[in-house]
């Protein structure tokens, strides 16, 4: 993946760790994104999900409206990317959240 690393990205970042409620996080992403790009971002994180439970492309695609391109996106991330995807897996396992 490209390094994007920034003053500006670490301040975001930090940000968003600091935000303590759910409710914290809808007001916050509310103002800084869009609410299509909200629900790309969390139907990416089901994506995830169901292809590390090992679901196919086509149930997948059924069962999240996602084009299998964004699909494949996903999953070369899960398996080639940074971990992001299988921290986040992971911690919501953990969490019962899953």
């Amino acid at each position: 993946m490209a390094n994007f690393r920034s003053n500006s990205i670490d301040k975001l970042f930090s940000v968003i760790l600091n935000l303590d409620t759910v409710d914290e996080c809808y007001n916050f992403f509310e103002d800084v994104c869009t609410i299509k790009e909200i629900q790309d971002m969390a139907q990416r994180l089901e994506v995830a999900i169901a292809l590390d439970k090992g679901k196919n492309y086509q149930e997948i695609a059924k069962d999240t409206n996602v084009s299998t391109a964004t699909i494949s996106r996903v999953s070369k991330c899960l398996n080639y990317g940074s971990g992001g995807y299988k921290k986040a897996i992971e911690q919501l396992k953990e969490n019962g959240a899953e």
